[in-house]
């Protein structure tokens, strides 16, 4: 009891710190209002992750190794919710998503991030919410994913060897600003020459009729563009998962022919048993969408376009882009805001990442105390803190060296893909397909793709090792 109530203490202590840092911003200066409110939010993200335990390599590696199909439902269902309440603010005109390029690259960055979630034990938000938890296994993956995009967004020399000529003209023919060394970098060549080229869609544009048109947000971009394909996966799931066992159970109890209303009863059940994941994914769906709504109401209300304006009016315009810009998507995001940190600790370490298109051009690395999508993630993780704190789950943990290798590795893998897909979990699938983005799919199918790649490679990995210890132990 006494252990509860210490855990109950520190909960009020965190979210009393970001109170306190909220007041304190406030009255510093009324622009300071646009980076709580990501604060706010990532802590909203935080407790609702961890009530949902709502982590996309959990659900995929429960789904292929041992056939659980609970968290990839319930993830399913979060995705569908985010996808009403989404076109719902499109249709209001107030919506902060960009669609993008559409292209093979999102299934090699989603087949990539796929693997590396497995390896890691825990996806780019998962990793967040578990590292609000005490797991140092979780704060390895982030740091993993972090130091891997900070440098291989910068990555040149010996690895323009792999670049094809054509990206090399077409990035050099987009005119970029000169301080962006644009034929120096991999990444750089591989965006202005190839992604940039690539059609961006939403599935509204594709139907011909507008984004913010009934028909556009609400047929298009949630009913074609998330439902029906969201539902299709959940079929697939009930057949291949969940069908046999439902099915020998019914047959036992009652006997019989197996008729189509028992199968839609299957389903439904199927649904049901993902009740807690889908809370949590009801929740995160209304505040995702409440998110893009309260983020576009304050770029009219201070007249801004990019948060880079606002640092700019407080005075903390150090690490800005050369467009005078920072990254500011409006909406939850991961990953990129942590590859801010080590692209501004590399920069005043002496690195110079600011002549790059990921960092010098479309993000910035400004301080770290000033960026509202950094608070967001911060927050997150307090979040996440304070509900395991309530729920007396929150325990230190600190990683073996071999969780801890894993980890890197896991996260090496989740940083290339990101990079390659322009996102992760969040901004490459689960944002991009509730906003009727079929890029967005086309991440998921390689990210499902690599998670079984992954699990197959751990049951290997697991036999083998196995094999030996019992050979050793013949001995």
């Amino acid at each position: 009891m006494e252990k509860e109530k210490k855990s109950q203490r520190w909960a009020f202590v965190v979210v009393g710190f970001f109170v306190a840092v909220s007041l304190f911003a406030y009255f510093e200066s009324e622009l300071y209002v646009y980076l709580m409110a990501y604060l706010w939010f990532g802590f909203i993200y935080g407790l609702v992750l961890q009530y949902g335990r709502f982590c996309f390599a959990s659900a995929f590696r429960d789904l292929f190794a041992v056939g659980v199909p609970r968290m990839v439902v319930g993830i399913m269902i979060a995705t569908i919710l985010f996808g009403f309440t989404a076109s719902l603010v499109t249709f209001t005109g107030a919506s902060t998503f960009h669609p993008a390029p559409f292209g093979i690259h999102a299934f090699i960055g989603g087949l990539f991030f796929g693997v590396g979630m497995v390896f890691a034990g825990g996806c780019a938000s998962g990793s967040l919410y578990k590292t609000g938890e005490g797991n140092g296994v979780s704060a390895t993956v982030i740091l993993s994913i972090s130091v891997t995009q900070a440098i291989f967004a910068d990555i040149g020399g010996w690895a323009n060897k792999f670049v094809p000529e054509s990206w090399t003209k077409s990035a050099a023919a987009k005119g970029l600003p000169a301080a962006i060394n644009v034929t120096d970098g991999w990444v750089d060549q591989y965006l202005a020459g190839y992604v940039w080229n690539k059609p961006v869609y939403t599935v509204a544009k594709w139907l011909g009729v507008s984004n913010e048109s009934f028909t556009g947000a609400f047929v298009g971009n949630f009913l074609l563009g998330s439902v029906v394909p969201g539902a299709l996966m959940l079929i697939i799931v009930y057949l291949v998962w969940v069908r046999k066992t439902y099915v020998k159970r019914l047959r036992q109890e009652r006997g019989g022919n197996v008729t189509f209303a028992d199968e839609l009863s299957g389903y439904w059940q199927m649904i049901l048993a993902s009740k807690r994941t889908a809370i949590a994914g009801l929740f995160l769906g209304i505040a995702s969408g409440l998110h893009m709504f309260v983020i576009e109401g304050l770029r009219l209300k201070f007249g801004v376009g990019n948060a880079g304006q606002i640092l700019k009016a407080i005075g903390q315009d150090y690490g800005l882009s050369v467009r005078g810009t920072v990254f500011d998507p409006g909406y939850w995001y991961v990953t990129t805001q942590e590859a801010q940190w080590v692209g501004w600790v590399l920069h005043k370490l002496g690195w110079d990442n600011m002549d790059n298109i990921y960092f010098g051009y479309t993000n910035g690395i400004p301080n770290p105390l000033f960026n509202p999508a950094d608070w967001m993630s911060l927050a997150l993780i307090g979040g996440a803190a304070t509900m395991a704190l309530l729920h007396n789950e929150f325990k230190f943990k600190k990683p073996t060296k071999e969780l801890a290798t894993w980890a890197i590795i896991g996260g090496f893998f989740m940083g290339i893909g990101s990079r390659l897909a322009l996102g992760c979990n969040i901004g490459a699938f689960f944002a991009r397909v509730a906003n009727g983005d079929p890029s967005g799919w086309l991440f998921g199918f390689g990210m499902i793709g690599g998670a079984y790649i992954g699990v197959k490679f751990f049951n290997w990995w697991t036999e083998r090792k196995m094999a030996k210890e019992m050979a050793a132990f013949d001995l």
